[in-house]
Protein backbone atom coordinates (compact mmCIF):
# COMPACT_ATOMS: atom_id res chain seq x y z
CA UNK A 1 0.00 0.00 0.00
CA UNK A 2 2.72 2.58 0.52
CA UNK A 3 4.46 1.58 -2.57
CA UNK A 4 1.62 2.02 -4.27
CA UNK A 5 0.71 5.66 -2.39
CA UNK A 6 4.47 6.61 -3.61
CA UNK A 7 4.08 5.41 -7.02
CA UNK A 8 1.06 7.69 -7.06
CA UNK A 9 2.53 10.49 -5.97
CA UNK A 10 5.03 9.95 -7.90
CA UNK A 11 2.88 10.37 -11.30
CA UNK A 12 0.81 13.53 -9.46
CA UNK A 13 4.69 15.14 -8.92
CA UNK A 14 5.48 14.40 -12.32
CA UNK A 15 2.26 15.79 -14.22
CA UNK A 16 2.62 18.80 -11.62
CA UNK A 17 5.94 19.66 -13.02
CA UNK A 18 5.44 18.43 -16.80
CA UNK A 19 2.35 21.17 -16.58
CA UNK A 20 4.76 23.84 -16.46
CA UNK A 21 4.21 24.16 -19.96
CA UNK A 22 7.89 25.94 -20.81
CA UNK A 23 6.75 27.25 -24.62
CA UNK A 24 3.53 28.93 -23.07
CA UNK A 25 5.49 30.64 -20.19
CA UNK A 26 8.11 32.05 -22.35
CA UNK A 27 5.20 32.88 -25.32
CA UNK A 28 4.09 34.84 -22.48
CA UNK A 29 7.32 36.75 -21.96
CA UNK A 30 7.35 37.90 -25.40
CA UNK A 31 3.73 38.94 -25.57
CA UNK A 32 2.86 36.09 -27.04
CA UNK A 33 0.51 33.21 -26.72
CA UNK A 34 2.50 30.13 -28.83
CA UNK A 35 -0.95 28.36 -29.51
CA UNK A 36 -2.65 31.02 -31.34
CA UNK A 37 0.65 31.13 -34.15
CA UNK A 38 2.30 28.86 -36.28
CA UNK A 39 1.19 25.01 -36.28
CA UNK A 40 -0.19 26.24 -32.57
CA UNK A 41 1.68 23.92 -30.83
CA UNK A 42 3.16 24.27 -27.56
CA UNK A 43 6.48 23.05 -28.27
CA UNK A 44 10.15 23.42 -28.95
CA UNK A 45 9.66 23.75 -33.14
CA UNK A 46 6.76 26.31 -33.17
CA UNK A 47 8.34 28.59 -30.30
CA UNK A 48 11.40 28.57 -32.67
CA UNK A 49 9.17 29.40 -35.62
CA UNK A 50 7.47 31.64 -33.90
CA UNK A 51 9.48 33.86 -31.13
CA UNK A 52 12.69 32.68 -32.77
CA UNK A 53 16.11 31.17 -31.54
CA UNK A 54 16.76 32.70 -28.28
CA UNK A 55 13.40 31.81 -27.15
CA UNK A 56 13.57 28.49 -28.45
CA UNK A 57 16.60 27.94 -26.24
CA UNK A 58 14.93 28.94 -23.37
CA UNK A 59 12.17 26.35 -24.22
CA UNK A 60 14.60 23.67 -24.70
CA UNK A 61 16.31 24.18 -21.43
CA UNK A 62 12.80 24.51 -19.45
CA UNK A 63 11.31 21.12 -20.99
CA UNK A 64 14.33 19.19 -20.59
CA UNK A 65 14.71 20.47 -17.02
CA UNK A 66 11.11 19.72 -16.23
CA UNK A 67 11.41 15.95 -17.47
CA UNK A 68 15.42 15.25 -15.32
CA UNK A 69 13.21 17.39 -12.20
CA UNK A 70 10.53 14.66 -12.56
CA UNK A 71 12.79 11.62 -12.87
CA UNK A 72 14.86 12.83 -9.82
CA UNK A 73 11.70 12.70 -7.89
CA UNK A 74 10.43 9.33 -8.86
CA UNK A 75 13.84 8.07 -7.83
CA UNK A 76 13.86 9.56 -4.28
CA UNK A 77 10.58 8.08 -3.98
CA UNK A 78 12.62 4.98 -4.84
CA UNK A 79 9.98 1.91 -5.59
CA UNK A 80 11.97 -0.44 -7.15
CA UNK A 81 12.05 -3.85 -8.35
CA UNK A 82 14.44 -6.23 -8.82
CA UNK A 83 18.11 -5.54 -9.57
CA UNK A 84 17.29 -1.74 -8.38
CA UNK A 85 18.47 0.09 -12.31
CA UNK A 86 16.78 3.14 -13.39
CA UNK A 87 14.33 1.67 -15.80
CA UNK A 88 13.73 -0.69 -13.07
CA UNK A 89 12.45 2.44 -11.08
CA UNK A 90 8.84 2.33 -11.12
CA UNK A 91 8.14 5.51 -9.03
CA UNK A 92 10.79 6.96 -11.42
CA UNK A 93 8.53 5.59 -14.85
CA UNK A 94 5.56 6.96 -13.01
CA UNK A 95 7.27 10.36 -12.53
CA UNK A 96 8.70 10.61 -15.82
CA UNK A 97 5.04 9.55 -17.99
CA UNK A 98 3.62 12.01 -15.41
CA UNK A 99 6.21 14.94 -16.87
CA UNK A 100 5.15 13.86 -20.44
CA UNK A 101 1.60 13.69 -19.91
CA UNK A 102 1.74 17.45 -17.73
CA UNK A 103 3.98 18.29 -21.17
CA UNK A 104 0.81 17.92 -23.43
CA UNK A 105 -2.47 18.65 -21.18
CA UNK A 106 -0.85 20.72 -18.90
CA UNK A 107 -2.85 21.71 -15.84
CA UNK A 108 -2.08 25.23 -15.44
CA UNK A 109 -2.85 26.02 -19.16
CA UNK A 110 -6.52 25.10 -20.55
CA UNK A 111 -5.12 21.01 -20.61
CA UNK A 112 -3.88 22.40 -23.95
CA UNK A 113 -0.20 21.94 -23.99
CA UNK A 114 2.50 20.72 -26.81
CA UNK A 115 3.35 17.28 -28.00
CA UNK A 116 6.12 16.16 -25.26
CA UNK A 117 8.52 14.98 -27.30
CA UNK A 118 11.90 16.95 -25.73
CA UNK A 119 10.24 15.81 -22.24
CA UNK A 120 10.34 12.25 -23.43
CA UNK A 121 13.68 12.19 -25.04
CA UNK A 122 15.06 13.85 -21.19
CA UNK A 123 13.00 11.20 -19.59
CA UNK A 124 14.50 8.42 -21.68
CA UNK A 125 18.24 9.47 -20.72
CA UNK A 126 17.08 9.23 -16.82
CA UNK A 127 15.83 6.12 -17.78
CA UNK A 128 18.55 4.42 -20.26
CA UNK A 129 21.21 6.88 -22.05
CA UNK A 130 22.21 4.31 -24.14
CA UNK A 131 18.55 3.40 -25.64
CA UNK A 132 18.45 7.69 -25.65
CA UNK A 133 21.27 7.99 -27.58
CA UNK A 134 19.76 5.43 -30.38
CA UNK A 135 16.07 7.40 -30.71
CA UNK A 136 18.09 10.34 -30.36
CA UNK A 137 20.70 9.80 -33.23
CA UNK A 138 17.85 8.63 -35.49
CA UNK A 139 15.61 11.70 -35.18
CA UNK A 140 18.62 13.96 -35.97
CA UNK A 141 19.89 11.71 -39.20
CA UNK A 142 15.98 12.25 -40.15
CA UNK A 143 15.95 15.60 -39.47
CA UNK A 144 19.30 16.77 -41.01
CA UNK A 145 18.42 14.46 -44.02
CA UNK A 146 14.81 15.71 -45.00
CA UNK A 147 13.87 18.52 -42.54
CA UNK A 148 10.78 16.99 -40.85
CA UNK A 149 11.36 17.05 -37.34
CA UNK A 150 8.11 15.64 -37.00
CA UNK A 151 9.05 12.53 -38.85
CA UNK A 152 12.20 12.50 -37.12
CA UNK A 153 10.63 12.41 -33.73
CA UNK A 154 7.74 9.69 -34.91
CA UNK A 155 10.70 7.44 -36.15
CA UNK A 156 12.66 7.55 -32.64
CA UNK A 157 9.35 7.34 -31.10
CA UNK A 158 8.47 3.86 -32.65
CA UNK A 159 12.00 2.76 -32.39
CA UNK A 160 11.78 3.30 -28.38
CA UNK A 161 8.81 1.23 -28.04
CA UNK A 162 10.50 -1.64 -30.65
CA UNK A 163 13.61 -1.45 -28.23
CA UNK A 164 12.16 -1.66 -25.17
CA UNK A 165 11.42 -5.74 -26.43
CA UNK A 166 14.80 -6.29 -27.79
CA UNK A 167 16.53 -8.78 -25.36
CA UNK A 168 19.78 -6.78 -25.48
CA UNK A 169 18.26 -4.49 -23.34
CA UNK A 170 16.48 -6.71 -20.72
CA UNK A 171 13.54 -4.76 -19.56
CA UNK A 172 11.14 -5.58 -17.79
CA UNK A 173 7.25 -5.74 -19.44
CA UNK A 174 6.23 -2.70 -16.75
CA UNK A 175 9.28 -1.03 -19.10
CA UNK A 176 7.87 -2.03 -22.10
CA UNK A 177 4.04 -1.42 -20.76
CA UNK A 178 5.47 1.93 -20.18
CA UNK A 179 7.67 2.48 -23.12
CA UNK A 180 4.52 1.59 -25.25
CA UNK A 181 2.15 4.55 -23.94
CA UNK A 182 4.38 7.26 -24.08
CA UNK A 183 5.03 6.42 -27.74
CA UNK A 184 1.05 6.43 -28.22
CA UNK A 185 0.81 9.37 -26.32
CA UNK A 186 3.63 10.96 -28.22
CA UNK A 187 2.09 9.51 -32.26
CA UNK A 188 -1.37 10.98 -30.87
CA UNK A 189 -0.02 13.70 -30.51
CA UNK A 190 1.36 14.05 -33.88
CA UNK A 191 -1.78 12.88 -35.59
CA UNK A 192 -2.23 15.84 -37.85
CA UNK A 193 1.46 16.09 -38.82
CA UNK A 194 1.27 12.48 -39.87
CA UNK A 195 -1.99 13.34 -42.16
CA UNK A 196 -0.01 16.23 -43.37
CA UNK A 197 3.30 14.11 -44.02
CA UNK A 198 0.82 11.55 -46.00
CA UNK A 199 -0.75 14.87 -47.98
CA UNK A 200 2.45 16.46 -48.96
CA UNK A 201 1.66 19.49 -46.86
CA UNK A 202 3.97 19.23 -43.89
CA UNK A 203 6.37 22.34 -42.97
CA UNK A 204 10.30 21.45 -43.24
CA UNK A 205 12.79 23.15 -40.49
CA UNK A 206 14.87 25.99 -42.21
CA UNK A 207 18.20 25.77 -40.60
Amino acid sequence: MIDLLRILAALVAGYLLGSLNTSVIVGHLYGKDIRNFGSRSAGLTNALRVLGKPAAALVLVGDVLKGIVACFVGLRLGVDAQSGAASECISLLAAGGGAIVGHNWPLYFGFKGGKGALTAIAVLFMIDWVMALICLGVFAAIVTAIRFVSLGTICATLLFAVLSFVPMFDKTWYFCIFACLMASIVLIKHRANIQRLLAGTESKLAF
